[in-house]
């Protein structure tokens, strides 16, 4: 009997088919900006760009749409990155000293969930090469490479090293050149007796081939000596004998004059005549800030235009008392001065010229700047150098993401209206010129449907991304500081001045200028965004932050000048014991304010206490808001301005509800010495634990039940949480819906709200209007007033195992989720099945269950603790559309677990369909971040500035089509390109079920675990920087493990239904 109950039901042949063509699971696409760039390098043939970061990435960028993304095989930091124009290869160099080549690589076509799609291109490494010691020396440091010059011919590759030699290899061989290299001991020879001194000349600081004379090289050693060198005579031409400590070099184009920068913040220009002095002095040297001391000029250009006067750029040189911590770079030409100020460290920069030898000037068009935080392009054509929008590599992190949100099928109205706020937002500060990095061609089609992301930062802002394709583009930016009063009174200053040269004259001397809008700096960390949902239809949007501000906002094309109604609703409800500890709410302003064109603030409901709002809803249909805190939720009418419902949830123990978020340390060490406290507990007196509440003969019944029954052997026994936990008020859910609650004849509004502690209440709601021209007859009874909203508690649910409940959704008559507001009135969608028993689909951290309405009385479940051994995080109800039949989908439940994997659950029936490696288990803010869409995409953050792009739908994904014009190749490929994980693992195109990869090895059927830790994007370096939604029970994860084995039990029974743990009132 129990042989049978056990057994592994056998695999149905037609519904693997079906999965295969609903299911596939692929990294498609990384946007944002490449967390710690490291190196920068430009192609001007085919304008393509490459960065390098310190985890070993080189990312290639073109036209919008045109990426590619490389990884080492070492986590090293790239140091250099060097193309070989038009041919589609670069050289990268690294911090262990080796030399890697590699090009764009075309793939043969391949398999995604049982579709065949073309062949990929891939930035692919081809070879690598490393410097071998020196004869006699044992120390390697001579070798190490300092700077690394491609020949224009492009078939010389010239190695400067610390010892101060000169290495030549060949192209694309990367072989060293025999009798080629030039020590230092060969130029020192030829050095005055008097210049000399037994000192050593020091590292090869820069290479520099002349512009007009192929195969000369001026070489700049550390001390300040230049040497112009011709490789083909292997002769010295001419010798500059510099004093100052060399930074770097650069060559006029016409090859007669070149300039050096210096670490005492000078340049000197020098002459190159044809003469016999072989000791010539610099034409001219200049200390731009000086008299006082300042830093090196790092790097420094020279561009000559055909107005005259040259374009002179540098980085650094500024006053080293004064503005030694200033991150600049400076553009001069004839009397125009700027210095352009940053927040944070210039890396590199490049311009954008002319480079056809025909040409006589260089006539620099763009300046692209690539600092540690952002990307920063400056239009050098037009008056004033104002910087240019970018339509990718946007910082995303310009303030930390806390939270964020994904809207698809975006009405056209909505998405032109949002563009024209942008653009009002922009104004002169921005220059509308072409984008200059323009390489490549993007092959991939118009997207069927627009997709905003919406991503709520710690400085109060929403800002709104295109999401609808490869690149992330920014449309809008809303900011909420202007509702409060604060340190930094937005309101004097609406528009965000950005890079207004009438308006960033900050000093007299040096003429700063901000540019760039990275900001790491809040000016109250109580505005931080913690929950956000729009309602695309009615153009509504509902805001909460950290300090309990819960702000409804109404899109307008008009800038306006109002004052935003407050009201408070205290959802202790006067309770006696408790004592806010926390932060202060928020001032409000309570004069008329102005607002820009865009989404305008109507409603600030002020939560009390101001603990961090966890948790909203809204439904703009009838015109309600909820919201949840620590302390309980409550209910708002917003056309009305009047609160509805005010729950408290704590219970008497919850001390640590009431010291807020931004008690951190004191909290975290609180919340660590309680669980311990907890796990000693459980381990010693668990079966003796006493609940002293209402309920606690049902409580103790259940317990007794799980105590006595048989566990199955493959589950797992899951300890009753104690109903004292901290924190176990929390309202994790909140949910609008019309369904049956009070019986199975009369349908209504109702609101769901699920807590910390496993309880879900379920309140009736009577709104005036609901069905029968609503919106009229609402804004009638309001200005009477005449009928209000009402609210009545209809059921609540306690479940058995105390688990926190993440998410609550009704499903109708067919077991299909409930539409959003508007999309049954206005025809938008299927109208719900309201003739059938609806059900509530309630998941918690530890199991899934489907519960018939209005008896609430449990139909379905599944155990995924108990079978896992994983706990849930994140939950979405999602349309899988079949690639074999247009009109087939089917609606999933989607989980991500604790342990970075996705579990995919048919409905209303929970069975597994299948299981994917997403996440490393180590990463929670990875985890903590990760957001779905409605078609089976997601997104979840690699780092504070990159959101990796997945899929789950073998029909739906976004990943590039682009096609690049290559030199070496006859034919030019249109093809997708495939990019590889930043983290260390190619990314997976063809998702597998996880019955079909049980004889794979470990290390391929889940890919992401073997991430090395000492990585760059690590969880130990950057994952508790970028999300505010980290909970105790995301730290609790590293603290108890669970046995990795268990994990990988799939594909169980369903078993056979015990008595449900619930009470119903």
């Amino acid at each position: 009997m129990m042989k049978f109950r056990f057994r592994r039901q056998g695999t149905d042949p037609q519904r693997e088919k079906i999965k295969q063509e609903l299911f596939a699971f692929s990294k498609t696409v990384e946007h944002g900006f490449p967390h710690q760039p490291s190196a920068l390098a430009y192609d001007p043939e085919l304008q393509l760009m490459a960065i390098g970061t310190k985890a070993g990435a080189v990312k290639v960028y073109g036209a919008p749409g045109v990426e590619f993304t490389g990884l080492h095989d070492d986590t090293t930091a790239v140091i250099q990155i060097h193309f070989l124009p038009g041919q589609g290869r670069l050289v990268s160099l690294l911090d262990d000293n080796t030399i890697h080549l590699w090009e764009l690589t075309p793939t043969p076509p391949r398999q995604v969930g049982g579709v065949k799609r073309d062949g990929v291109v891939i930035l692919q490494e081809v070879d690598n090469y490393s410097l071998p010691g020196r004869p006699g020396i044992e120390s390697c440091s001579t070798t190490r490479v300092t700077v690394l010059l491609l020949l224009r011919s492009c078939d010389l590759l010239c190695v400067g090293t610390e010892g101060g030699g000169v290495y030549f290899l060949d192209l694309p061989s990367l072989s060293l050149k025999d009798g080629q290299t030039l020590l230092q001991d060969q130029v020192t020879q030829s050095l005055p007796e008097d210049y000399r001194c037994g000192k050593s000349l020091g590292p090869v600081e820069s290479l520099q081939e002349h512009p007009r004379q192929a195969g000369k090289i001026l070489i700049g050693y550390s001390r300040g000596l230049v040497v112009l060198w011709d490789v083909s005579s292997r002769q010295i031409e001419k010798l500059f004998l510099g004093k100052q400590q060399l930074e770097s070099l650069v060559w006029e184009c016409s090859g007669n004059l070149f300039v050096s920068s210096h670490s005492d913040g000078g340049y000197s220009v020098w002459a190159v005549v044809n003469d016999d002095c072989n000791n010539p002095q610099p034409v001219s040297s200049t200390i731009p800030y000086g008299p006082f001391p300042c830093k090196a000029i790092n790097k420094i250009l020279w561009r000559t235009t055909a107005t005259g006067s040259p374009v002179l750029l540098y980085s650094g040189g500024m006053p080293r008392a004064s503005y030694g911590d200033r991150h600049c770079l400076t553009i001069q030409q004839d009397t125009d001065h700027v210095t352009l100020d940053f927040t944070s460290r210039v890396i590199d920069f490049f311009t954008v010229h002319n480079v056809e030898q025909e040409k006589e000037f260089d006539d620099p068009s763009a300046l692209v700047v690539l600092l540690e935080e952002e990307l920063v392009v400056i239009d050098l054509q037009t008056s004033g150098w104002p910087s240019m929008p970018t339509p990718y590599l946007a910082p995303l992190h310009s303030s930390a993401i806390t939270c964020s949100c994904h809207i698809t099928s975006v009405p056209p109205k909505l998405w032109e209206r949002l563009i024209n706020a942008g653009r009002a937002q922009q104004g002169h500060e921005h220059a509308p010129g072409r984008w200059p990095i323009c390489g490549g061609k993007n092959l991939a089609p118009p997207p069927k449907q627009q997709e905003l992301l919406l991503t709520g930062h710690e400085d109060g802002t929403v800002r709104f991304w295109d999401a609808s394709g490869i690149a992330l583009t920014p449309l809008y930016k809303l900011s909420t500081a202007n509702v409060f009063h604060t340190d930094c009174d937005s309101c004097d200053v609406p528009q965000d001045p950005g890079d207004d040269p009438d308006l960033q004259l900050e000093e007299e001397w040096p003429p700063f200028r901000k540019v760039g809008c990275f900001d790491p700096y809040s000016d109250d960390p109580r505005l931080g965004i913690q929950k956000i949902s729009l309602c695309k239809y009615s153009n509504k949007l509902l805001v909460a932050g950290t300090a309990g501000q819960v702000i409804v906002l109404a899109l307008s094309d008009e800038r306006s000048d109002h004052t935003v109604d407050v009201a408070v609703v205290d959802l202790l409800q006067d309770r006696e014991g408790f004592t806010w500890k926390g932060h202060d709410r928020l001032d409000p302003r309570l004069r008329p304010a102005p607002f820009p064109p865009g989404f305008q603030p109507q409603v600030l409901v002020q939560c009390m206490p101001p603990a961090s709002v966890t948790a909203v809803a809204l439904h703009a249909e009838w015109n309600l808001i909820s919201f949840g805190t620590s302390h309980g939720f409550g209910l708002f009418d917003y056309q009305r301005r009047s609160a509805v419902l005010a729950r408290c949830t704590l219970h008497p123990n919850d001390s640590l509800a009431m010291e807020g978020p931004l008690s951190r340390v004191k909290s975290l060490k609180k919340s660590l010495r309680q669980s311990f406290r907890r796990i000693r507990k459980s381990r010693v007196s668990g079966k003796k634990r006493t609940i002293s509440t209402p309920t606690s003969k049902v409580q103790e019944a259940n317990a007794a039940l799980a105590e006595h029954e048989e566990m199955a052997p493959i589950q797992r026994r899951i300890e009753p949480r104690s109903a004292d936990d901290s924190l176990s008020g929390v309202v994790r859910c909140l949910c609008f819906a019309d369904t049956y609650l009070r019986d199975g004849t009369h349908h209504g509004p109702t609101l769901w709200a699920g807590t910390n502690s496993g309880s879900v209440y379920a309140y009736a709601l009577v709104v005036p209007g609901v069905g029968s021209g609503r919106g009229s007859e609402r804004g009638v009874a309001g200005e009477s007033g005449g009928v209000c909203v009402e609210a009545v508690l209809g059921k609540e649910i306690q479940l058995m195992h105390r688990a926190p409940v993440v998410s609550i959704s009704v499903l109708d008559g067919r077991a299909k989720p409930l539409p959003e507001p508007y999309e049954a009135s206005q025809d938008l969608s299927i109208a719900p099945d309201m003739s059938n028993p609806h059900s509530v689909l309630i998941a918690s951290e530890e199991q899934l269950k489907v519960f018939s309405l209005p008896k609430v009385s449990a139909k379905t479940k599944f155990k995924l603790t108990a079978h896992e051994g994983c706990r849930v995080r994140k939950v979405a109800l999602v349309v899988f559309s079949s690639t074999a039949q247009e009109d087939y989908s089917e609606h999933t439940l989607v989980c991500l677990t604790n342990m970075g994997d996705m579990h995919l659950f048919s409905i209303p029936g929970l069975r597994p369909q299948v299981r994917y490696d997403c996440i490393r288990k180590e990463d929670i803010s990875g985890i903590a971040s990760c957001v779905f869409t409605r078609n089976g995409q997601g997104f979840y953050l690699i780092s504070p500035s990159e959101y990796e792009r997945f899929s789950l739908s073998a029909k739906a994904f976004t990943e590039p089509l682009c096609s690049v014009a290559l030199e070496r190749l006859s034919l030019t490929s249109d093809v997708t390109t495939m990019l590889p994980q930043t983290n260390g693992t190619l990314k997976n195109q063809i998702g597998q079920a996880e019955g079909q990869t049980e004889g794979l090895p470990s290390s391929l059927s889940s890919p992401l675990s073997d991430t090395p830790l000492s990585s760059p994007l690590s969880c130990a370096d950057v994952t508790l920087e970028s999300t505010g939604e980290l909970t105790v029970e995301d730290v609790r994860d590293f603290l108890t493990t669970v046995d990795e084995e268990e994990n990988n039990l799939k594909n169980i029974q369903e078993e056979e239904d015990r008595p449900p743990g619930i009470l119903i009132n």
